[in-house]
């Protein structure tokens, strides 16, 4: 079986246009944009406090698809088109519009709703044929050397992988912390410099950059200087940050939630700015916590507009907003596949109320991996990692080669464009082998 995935260039061109994830521990329910979760998508700081758009679904839709808003006929059109903005009500078709001959609705609105219908029901299908849209993720606070990454990352390039990701992280977690944390933590973006002069062809980020490391004209210098060094291949997953004893294990300020997703988004404003901003020019940006003044906003990525930028999680406003206005990349960590539809579902959204096309927007998601050639390898694979079988298959990529296929295939039809794989024991190059296996076989 060849599973195929498809990739979708316009997400890159619009977010360079226009202008960020990665909830690593797996026991953790954490949202990867460092919210916290109380449920499947549900956030306690976004049901106070959102940056999303609240205009009224029937006047977006008519801008969106270029259709005459209708006057006095609008009340009963809100009640009966409701599904225009809702995930699951279905568009009255045509024929029982013919019949109820009272209700007399335009004909554009009949085509608004076959689009609309249409739009939302099908997942967006983007990618190539093999194994680029599958991405390495590793986690090396957990203990792993520069060397370590080094032979994944070129390991994966050869294979064929899309790209090399890791966290970034100061602090190890759960048990590899009361192991003692050896070798210690590196620095993300040092490491992807390395990387981005060892590797040639695949492509490097992080999942995710927390906002209360750098700076945010810090951060825009430094991201377009690995970009430059790696000829155009990185990308920057950005989020608020979560982990709270790696700040006060290295005295890094920790803002209450609500402070550190406004910092966020001023910091996502300030990157892309500079990013954009055309060679010659200045860029300014006045915000509660950052001010940039006169910047000759450089130095520039290689990559025309800036460096892709990703956004994820589980919050139902402010995070879909926020990847509606600057995301390449929208990524739900670690939740089934009811959580990624319901997020691709809000990410959708925000986007047509800010006009943006949503397949400018790529969908994917991140899951732990564990795969063997037959029961015992991926029994034996489990145990390295310190997982349950049972618990792996339940909420991960894991089996033999034909459950993997099968899992995979599931999120595809989902509408998941892009996958990444949490590979935690970076000693095991065969594995990637056996993952690779699944898609080339």
């Amino acid at each position: 079986m060849v599973l195929r995935f498809l990739t979708d260039g316009k997400a890159t061109q619009w977010a360079s246009s226009r202008g960020g994830h990665g909830c690593d521990a797996v026991r953790h329910r954490v949202g990867a944009d460092g919210e916290p979760t109380d449920g499947v998508g549900v956030v306690g700081d976004d049901r106070q406090r959102s940056v999303g758009h609240e205009e009224d679904p029937l006047r977006a839709t008519c801008r969106l698809f270029g259709v005459k808003e209708p006057g006095a006929r609008r009340p009963r059109l809100q009640r009966e088109l409701t599904a225009f903005h809702g995930v699951r009500e279905h568009v009255v078709a045509e024929r029982s519009v013919r019949r109820r001959k009272h209700w007399k609705v335009p004909i554009g609105w009949i085509r608004v709703a076959r689009h609309v219908e249409s739009h939302r029901r099908r997942p967006y299908r983007v990618a190539v044929h093999d194994i680029s849209q599958l991405r390495i993720f590793t986690e090396p606070q957990q203990g792993a050397t520069y060397d370590d990454l080094l032979a994944v990352a070129q390991h994966a390039e050869q294979l064929g992988f899309g790209a090399f990701f890791r966290s970034d992280h100061y602090l190890a977690m759960g048990d590899a912390l009361e192991a003692g944390g050896l070798p210690g933590p590196s620095d993300a973006w040092t490491t992807l410099a390395g990387l981005a002069r060892q590797t040639s062809t695949i492509r490097l980020g992080t999942l995710v950059s927390s906002a209360t490391f750098r700076l945010p004209g810090v951060l825009a210098i430094t991201v377009a200087n690995v970009d430059q060094m790696s000829g155009g291949r990185v990308e920057l997953g950005l989020g608020a940050g979560w982990y709270d004893q790696e700040h006060t294990s290295y005295g890094i300020p920790f803002p209450p939630l609500g402070e550190r997703f406004d910092r966020l988004e001023e910091q996502l404003a300030i990157v892309s700015g500079l990013w954009s901003t055309p060679v010659g020019e200045r860029f300014s940006f006045a915000g509660t916590h950052f001010n940039v003044t006169d910047s000759p906003a450089l130095p520039k990525t290689v990559q025309e507009g800036g460096a892709p930028i990703m956004i994820g999680g589980a919050g139902p406003k402010r995070t879909p907003a926020l990847a509606a206005r600057y995301a390449a990349e929208f990524n739900v960590p670690f939740g089934g596949l009811d959580t990624f539809t319901i997020q691709r579902e809000r990410v959708i959204t925000a986007c047509e109320a800010i006009d943006r096309d949503p397949t400018t927007v790529t969908f994917s998601a991140a899951l732990v991996v564990a795969v063997g050639r037959d029961e015992a390898e991926f029994t034996r694979r489990a145990a390295a990692i310190g997982r349950e079988p049972n618990d792996l298959r339940a909420n991960g990529i894991a089996g033999t080669p034909a459950e993997v296929a099968a899992t995979l295939a599931r999120w595809h039809a989902a509408g998941a464009q892009r996958m990444y794989l949490q590979v935690l024991d970076l000693a095991d190059l065969d594995h990637l082998d056996t993952i690779a296996s699944v898609i080339t076989r």
